[in-house]
């Protein structure tokens, strides 16, 4: 049997589904049956179950793609070596990110990625939905919180700091609370996340404070809130990487610039992560670097 027909096969198993195979290996999803077919004719053997609903692998079938998957790696990185051998990184990195963040670090950097990777193609998934790496074959994902998976490696590539800001203009018309705990006073602007609505930490030196908070605005994207800030609609909670601008020009005031705050733990920061593997192609490696390089500034 030839490779192409041990990835189909193995990228059928993935998918769960010949159109999934098909999308990821831009065929026909007819020619993907067939193939399938042709193989289990060839090994005597049924691989997938078929239903109206679904498609899963049969016994044969898991024991099957335990056997073939090491190898269709190792083919793919062999091909990988030899390719990198002798030309720059080519082929397809799928990255994902938050909203927020991929539109004010990772898009305003593509130029600079297609300067040094002119034969890399990038495709750039922005949700504030966590993807799953392995389910939707994703390289890299850059997170602001790390992964607990087993099947996911993470590394922190900076830490992160969040700031209650308010708008000079809602500073003048409704006042600038003098505490953490005058903010019960106040109207926030907040994210539909169970403890970002609803309270906010504090810490000054060793002492830690929870303050009550409500909003009659729950917006669902940090871009969307920090807008809302901006327009002076309340005070926000906001990471220092999407306000650091906003702080320094002053459209954006830090209300309480000597307490730490967050919504959850203190210990933020953005991570790189990326599935659990023996091999990672140089496409991978070289998106890495760059990531690394320009995040970390």
């Amino acid at each position: 049997m030839d490779t192409f027909g041990l990835n189909l096969f193995v990228t059928v198993a993935r998918e769960g589904s010949f159109a999934g195979a098909a999308r990821e290996l831009d065929l026909d999803p007819s020619a993907v049956s067939r193939a399938v077919a042709s193989l289990e004719s060839e090994l005597g053997v049924r691989l997938f179950q078929r239903t109206t609903r679904q498609m899963t692998l049969t016994d044969a079938g898991r024991l099957y793609l335990t056997r073939i998957a090491p190898l269709v790696e190792e083919l793919d990185r062999a091909r990988d070596e030899v390719r990198s051998s002798r030309s720059d990184p080519t082929g397809v990195v799928r990255v994902t990110a938050s909203v927020a963040f991929g539109q004010t670090h990772i898009v305003p950097r593509l130029a600079a990625f297609r300067r040094e990777f002119s034969r890399l193609n990038l495709e750039l998934m922005l949700t504030d939905a966590n993807l799953d790496l392995v389910a939707d074959r994703i390289d890299l994902a850059v997170r602001l919180g790390p992964s607990h998976r087993a099947d996911v490696q993470a590394e922190k590539l900076f830490d992160t700091h969040y700031r209650v800001c308010a708008s000079p203009g809602y500073i003048t018309r409704i006042g600038r609370p003098a505490t953490p705990n005058a903010l019960r006073d106040h109207d926030c602007v907040v994210m539909p996340l169970p403890d970002y609505r609803s309270r906010w930490l504090f810490k000054l030196q060793e002492t830690l404070s929870e303050v009550s908070i409500r909003g009659n605005f729950v917006l669902s994207t940090a871009l969307a809130v920090r807008t809302a800030a901006l327009d002076g609609l309340g005070p926000a909670l906001l990471p220092d990487w999407l306000v650091g601008d906003d702080l320094r020009l002053a459209t954006l005031v830090d209300l309480f610039p000597d307490h730490q705050v967050t919504a959850t733990t203190f210990d933020t920061g953005a991570w790189l992560l990326y599935p659990s593997a023996s091999y990672l192609p140089k496409r991978v490696q070289a998106t890495m670097s760059f990531l690394r390089r320009e995040l970390c500034r």
